[in-house]
């Protein structure tokens, strides 16, 4: 399972306060514990103005890769943003994201081929996200139309059916659930991904509402998210869900992990010996 850090978002008011101010250690903290919690990508989405989104990216994306060495996740609809922060990387991005969108179909979708990259191939067009799984099924079946023709692998597209909050749509969770399969079963080499706490837009507790939905789109196929890693009861679902699914085949990572303290019990704070 690839677990994308969404925290690094300019359109989240500290993050963005912290990027107009160049706060560099607001933004280092965030990248670190992140890493610390078991993030393997990081979505680095400046959110700012066009005329000033290519530097706000790449003052990002440098002062991120000082102190984690993780991948990253390039994060705009922006292509001279994304080419900006492409030549910064110093591993491959994923650039996030492609759509049915005219847009991102004619000035994003080639950034992704010429480079050989993995996308986000979001299943929504000019006219909204459909309501129906068939709906969504329509515009991921001409993604992948425009994506072969271009040559990009079906392996390097990771799929968001986009998940909706079950607080304003009921069948939310089963729509996406049903998306889910029905990508897998005629696009098996592509991975599924999205944005796991939309979900739960607009409820209290949501970080239950999360967990729950997280074990059955692991379940449907989900193999990579945009999530919070520092929620622990999150990444604690997460490991113990590929565990008995024999996703995590012997239980390794999730041994791994609770012997890191990532999940389980949390170790003690140390705490400097009196003089």
């Amino acid at each position: 399972m690839l677990v994308i850090a969404e925290k690094i978002n300019g359109t989240r008011k500290l993050v963005n306060k912290a990027i107009m101010e160049r706060d560099v250690a607001f933004i280092q903290n965030l990248a670190r514990s992140q890493v610390d919690a078991g993030a393997d990508y990081l979505d680095i989405n400046a959110g700012t103005l066009p005329e000033r989104e290519p530097d706000d990216i790449v003052w990002l994306i440098n002062i991120v890769q000082e102190v984690v060495d993780k991948p990253l996740c390039l994060d705009s609809a922006n292509p001279e943003a994304l080419l900006a922060g492409l030549a910064a990387t110093k591993q491959p991005p994923i650039i996030n994201s492609i759509s049915g969108e005219e847009n991102r179909l004619r000035d994003v979708l080639p950034v992704v081929a010429k480079h050989g990259l993995k996308t986000l191939a979001l299943a929504i067009d000019s006219n909204g996200i459909p309501e129906s799984c068939e709906g969504r099924m329509a515009i991921i079946r001409r993604l992948f139309e425009e994506t072969r023709k271009l040559g990009v692998p079906d392996e390097n597209m990771y799929v968001d059916p986009l998940v909706m909050s079950v607080a304003t749509a009921p069948d939310a969770c089963t729509i996406t659930l049903d998306t889910m399969r029905k990508i897998k079963a005629e696009f098996p080499e592509a991975h599924l991904t999205g944005g796991l706490s939309n979900i739960s837009f607009g409820l209290p507790g949501r970080t239950l509402i999360n967990r729950a939905f997280l074990t059955l789109a692991v379940n449907a196929g989900l193999d990579s998210a945009i999530m919070d890693p520092t929620d622990r009861g999150l990444m604690e679902t997460l490991y113990a869900t590929n565990a008995v699914l024999a996703i995590d085949a012997f239980c390794g990572a999730y041994s791994r992990a609770f012997r890191k303290g990532i999940i389980g019990t949390k170790p003690p704070s140390k705490v400097p010996a009196a003089v």
